[in-house]
């Protein structure tokens, strides 16, 4: 069974591997994978795959479904095809959208002796707002079996953990004045951002070491003589699960509210980006992914203990279905889009 799989995986290699020149060669951002999209699920049809476009009336996601007509697993394929600003596929999307969808190909030519159905889930815009976020909060992964992709890197990897995320913005509200005639007028909200992240700076100390937590300032003011009336911070607050980082959301959120009382502004907060819940790796579906690489050639020496690489919306996916996410080796020549920094960098998941 494996060797038909594989011998139907080399026989369309060719075909794959356009695919994934093509769309390494025109990276398209978040949600605006249009040419990527359309030549997936082009091939997906190609080869029987019922292909639902617009999932969700999310425009570039798409879920493809071949059925055996016999009783069995529901297995998925998440498929991921967006890019970085300037640098393009740097995180290899482009293999990772090929991987899936060649994988599923090649489950399909022995289907109809394992029966159930195989489906691939084309997930847009990984890289800011995932796509499997909503798909999972809608129950889409609740009848799949086994759900599976795998990224590229500098070596193999087990699948391992990711942390869980919540982004959030702070707003803060205050009063211009001028700030040499008149400063006595102003509310600054500079002053409170700057004393919200002081007041994280000095919380770190009570957290456990799996938390993280930081941030940018989007907008501190217009001018220099002028007492800002509007300031903006936006944060990243992860831990290793998401009950802790719940916890360090609320502990966030009352160094705002002292922030905002301390300087006497007004608060609001949002939700920038959609929340990561931890990936949940299936132990036991990960050691049989190791065994194959084994049965493949690869030594245990040349397999790395899974690692933390920072946030995934697959976390959300492995909350509802056994999952995992092993990182794959890929050589430079493998690489199709790379445009800076290193190899090592390029291949690994850090958002």
């Amino acid at each position: 069974m494996k060797s038909t799989i594989t011998h139907t995986i080399d026989t369309h290699e060719d075909r794959f591997k356009a695919i994934s020149s093509f769309i390494g060669a025109n990276p398209e951002l978040g949600h605006e994978e249009f040419q990527a999209a359309a030549r997936l699920t082009a091939e997906l049809e190609h080869h029987g795959f019922q292909v639902e476009r617009g999932v969700l009336d999310i425009p570039t996601s798409f879920i493809a479904t071949y059925e055996s007509g016999k009783s069995g697993p529901v297995i998925a394929f998440l498929a991921e095809y967006d890019a970085l600003p300037e640098l393009g596929h740097a995180c290899g999307h482009h293999l990772i959208c090929m991987m899936s969808i060649g994988a599923a190909i090649g489950l399909k030519s022995v289907i109809a002796e394992t029966g159930g159905s195989i489906r691939v889930y084309g997930t847009p815009a990984e890289e800011t707002k995932g796509a499997k976020v909503p798909m999972a909060a809608a129950g889409l992964f609740r009848d799949v079996d086994i759900a599976l992709m795998a990224h590229p890197y500098y070596t193999y990897e087990k699948s391992g953990e990711s942390l869980a995320m919540d982004a959030i913005q702070y707003e803060f509200f205050g009063r211009s004045a001028h700030a040499a005639a008149q400063p006595y007028a102003g509310i600054n909200a500079l002053d409170a951002v700057l004393q919200l992240f002081n007041s994280i700076n000095a919380l770190r100390q009570q957290l456990k070491s799996d938390a993280r937590i930081h941030g940018i300032i989007r907008e501190g003011g217009k001018a220099p003589n002028i007492i800002p009336d509007y300031a903006v911070a936006q944060f990243y607050v992860r831990s290793a699960s998401r009950a802790y980082t719940n916890e360090l959301v609320q502990k966030v959120l009352h160094c705002a509210e002292g922030a905002a009382l301390q300087t006497g502004c007004t608060l609001q907060t949002s939700f920038y980006e959609y929340s990561y819940d931890e990936l949940l790796t299936n132990e036991t579906l990960s050691k049989v992914f190791t065994g194959n690489l084994l049965q493949m050639g690869i030594t245990e020496d040349e397999i790395e203990v899974g690692q933390d690489h920072g946030s995934l919306d697959l976390g959300n996916v492995s909350i509802q279905c056994p999952t995992i996410h092993p990182f794959m080796k890929s050589s430079t020549s493998d690489i199709i889009c790379i445009r800076k920094n290193s190899e090592i960098w390029l291949c690994r998941k850090l958002l």
